[in-house]
């Protein structure tokens, strides 16, 4: 992983590249920033830039032996600790060919997804990790670089371990660094972020996410449609863009169409075909309702400026901000989110959907 392999972020990247420069690298820092954020991403950037062997002024070269291994996941001077399901059988080590697929990938992914890959209900990070990592920090440095350690979302430490680590946090064997990647800080001991240099990332903005998607061969429209929905959240972005759920516009304008007429011989067979997506699409569908209501609460104020809408999607709201309802908006945005609630638990989706149409149909006008 390279800076430049992370779209955005500079503020972020020159920081890191500075510490280098400054030779003020703290021995432990905590990347926090929300759940699909570059956190991740950042973390194992600034570890191939530490270790690279001819690095640039701003990246590391990718081509040296320590890129290439750190590259892989391979790195023998690299721990890597992550959430399992704990006791002395299943820890991080016993599942680092997971790891590698997990995050070659690509490193915006949450603890749902990992828990998932390695079919595990409720992950932990149990004391024999601690034990195990302070046996291995005894050890000289294979390559003669820092040892990394990188512990993937401390918030799944356990009172224990946290204790257990504390000692070496605070006073490392020398050139060894603990990345500590985390999106909930404060789910942390303060015995823990009290140990390390506390670093905040951002979410991404929309036009970073929608050029990574661009970049991924994502329509530009559809990019910066997915890049609305996602709110900074690139891993949100990219799963929306995996779904294949790409019509979301067309979809969204014909369901207001039949509401706003109150087409109900129309809206049964809609109702078949959202009852035929999967959980997430159906999500994808209500999640973009949200997002368009807010845009016609703008355009309906007078704030067309700060609509992020482009070409048809524009046309349509400016249209439909017209006839549409604005007094009741808060109500339909309340159904929306009923919706979306009833659809995480597994309620008919037909059901659902059918329900909310009718009541929306008696709310737009």
């Amino acid at each position: 992983m390279r800076f430049r392999d992370i779209n955005g972020l500079e503020a972020q990247k020159n920081t890191l590249i500075q510490s280098v420069k400054k030779n003020h690298v703290a021995h432990a820092q905590l990347f926090h920033g929300s759940e699909g954020s570059g956190n991740l991403a950042l973390a194992l950037a600034f570890g191939s830039f530490l270790n690279c062997e001819k690095p640039s002024d701003t990246d590391s070269c990718g081509e040296c032996s320590s890129c290439v291994k750190t590259d892989k996941l391979i790195h023998p001077d690299i721990t890597f600790i992550f959430p399992t399901a704990g006791g002395k059988k299943v820890l991080s080590e016993n599942f680092m060919a997971e790891w590698r697929e997990f995050v070659l990938d690509h490193p915006y992914k949450n603890s749902t997804d990992w828990l998932e890959k390695i079919n595990i209900k409720q992950g932990n990070i149990p004391v024999e990790e601690a034990r195990k990592l302070i046996q291995n920090l005894s050890l000289k440095s294979y390559e003669g670089g820092y040892k990394l350690i990188y512990l993937w979302l401390p918030e799944y430490l356990s009172i224990s371990t946290a204790n257990a680590i504390l000692k070496v946090l605070e006073e490392p064997p020398e050139k060894t660094l603990f990345f500590l990647i985390c999106n909930n800080s404060e789910n942390l001991l303060t015995t823990i972020i009290s140990r390390t240099q506390r670093f905040a990332i951002p979410k991404f903005t929309d036009e970073e996410i929608s050029v990574n998607l661009y970049n991924r061969g994502i329509d530009s429209v559809r990019a910066k449609e997915i890049a609305m929905l996602a709110d900074g959240n690139m891993h949100k972005a990219l799963e929306i863009a995996q779904s294949k759920n790409d019509n979301l516009h067309d979809w969204f304008a014909n369901w207001m169409r039949y509401c706003y007429g109150f087409k109900v011989l129309d809206l049964v067979p809609m109702a078949d075909e959202f009852d035929a997506l999967n959980k997430e699409q159906e999500k994808q569908i209500l999640e973009y309702a949200l997002t368009i209501f807010r845009e016609i609460f703008l355009v309906a104020g007078g704030n067309e400026n700060m609509v992020k809408l482009e070409e048809s999607a524009l046309d349509f709201v400016q249209k439909f901000a017209k006839v549409f309802n604005i007094g009741n908006l808060s109500k339909m945005t309340e159904l929306l989110d009923e919706a979306i609630f009833h659809i995480d638990r597994n309620v008919r989706a037909k059901i659902v959907f059918l329900d909310i149409s009718l009541k929306l149909a008696q709310l737009i006008k």
